[in-house]
């Protein structure tokens, strides 16, 4: 049975469900601030320092808590140290990629306590829960961790998600696209599903370069746009969770196609698709480039990343493609600021990694579409994350929502 499912429908007296309110809040706080004595919690829970440790002593009888010995004394007697064991919380986060997913477990201190592994799957696989149901097993049995000790499994996916319902409308298969109310009856634990771009940010909102900003628009750069917002402090989902489809604001009239079924979507000029749809022009046109004559024959085998590569390399062509998504990038970043004014832009992902081949282009995009007095104070930054901001931050909207709901009765 999981154990954060709802308080039963037994009566429960008040007293005993400020109790529980109690322990949830003392749980919160030694995930957020760690180890911490009795008189600090008191205080901040503003309840008596007797009622702490009666508190405590239930939550190390549990497992939940653990007495880690004494810290460092202002004067006077030094206190008793509390915080989350390590071994006491897992969670299992995931993150899908196009046509794969990776997998870890995590524990309460965000450490990855097994290997990333990949799942072959993707968001329209009729077989999706079944094979994370499986991968999950098999990590936890390769790893020895005890399935009650996961508390919760968190997913990151492509396509139009609603977070509260779990439903993602991408999926082609309607009967599918309900994924959180399937991996909940799968699984039996606690399920948050989200769209891999606002998890991406979350997790360099919490743990990269933008940990220290209110105010952010964190950009998951590659084969889509993905956008997070933050304003002060709060990811912003939108009314049905669709907030941040940056990927398909209309760039060209009468463009190219995009997937999404119209002409000319952001999605059509800066992105790795247009990478590709590029080179392979450059293939019919016979441009003059190293990286064509060393995949010559072969166009499907060029990779965005090499195209990267070849650019640092000194390839001209390879140099200009990556100018030009540059530029469309920055005529969309350019609404953005307008429109939010946000501290700083953090771009993550694949071609964030081109660096000063985009970041030119950007700032002279928003140099002419940009009002000065506005952009000027935006800071643009690329992620250090690498690939493990979706998984970490797909773990930490998890964890929040185990502490919320776990269940003590």
């Amino acid at each position: 049975m999981s154990q954060t499912n709802s308080i039963s429908s037994k009566k429960i007296s008040s007293a005993e469900l400020n109790k529980i309110r109690q322990k949830k809040k003392i749980l919160s706080l030694m995930r957020t601030h760690g180890h911490t004595s009795a008189p600090g919690l008191g205080e901040v829970l503003k309840i008596s320092l007797p009622t702490c440790i009666l508190l405590l002593n239930d939550l190390i009888s549990s497992g939940h808590v653990k007495n880690f010995g004494t810290g460092e004394s202002s004067g006077g007697r030094k206190p008793n140290l509390y915080g989350l064991p390590e071994d006491g919380f897992y969670v299992i986060s995931c993150d899908f990629a196009r046509y794969s997913a990776n997998m870890v477990i995590l524990d309460s201190y965000h450490k990855f306590v097994t290997p990333v592994i990949e799942v072959n799957t993707n968001i329209d696989d009729p077989q999706l829960v079944d094979k994370l149901y499986e991968a999950a097993q098999q990590l936890m049995a390769d790893h020895n961790i005890s399935d009650h000790k996961v508390f919760g499994i968190g997913v990151d996916m492509p396509g139009l998600i609603n977070s509260k319902t779990g439903i993602n409308y991408t999926i082609k298969d309607k009967k599918q696209q309900n994924i959180g109310r399937d991996l909940k009856q799968k699984f039996n634990k606690l399920v948050y599903v989200d769209n891999d771009a606002r998890m991406h940010a979350y997790g360099e909102y919490h743990f990269g370069v933008a940990k220290d900003y209110k105010d952010a628009i964190i950009i998951h750069w590659s084969w889509g746009l993905g956008l997070g917002i933050f304003v002060n402090g709060e990811l912003c989902s939108g009314k049905n969770g669709f907030a941040g489809e940056l990927s398909h604001i209309l760039m060209v009239d009468n463009g190219e196609l995009c997937i999404c079924g119209k002409r000319g979507c952001l999605e059509t000029i800066a992105s790795s698709n247009t990478i590709i749809r590029k080179i392979k022009q450059g293939f019919e046109d016979k441009e003059i480039s190293t990286l064509i004559d060393r995949f010559e024959g072969h166009p499907e085998l060029v990779t965005p990343e090499e195209v990267i590569n070849a650019a640092r390399q000194g390839d001209e062509f390879c140099i200009s493609i990556l100018n030009e998504i540059g530029a469309a990038m920055g005529k969309g970043l350019s609404f953005i600021i307008q429109l939010l004014n946000p501290e700083v832009i953090v771009l993550s992902g694949p071609l964030s990694k081109a660096k000063q081949y985009v970041l030119s282009p950007i700032q002279q995009s928003l140099n002419r579409y940009c009002l000065e007095k506005i952009s000027e104070s935006t800071i643009l930054l690329i992620s250090d994350m690498g690939d493990q901001s979706a998984l970490l931050g797909t773990s930490e909207m998890i964890f929040q929502k185990v502490f919320t709901e776990i269940n003590f009765t």
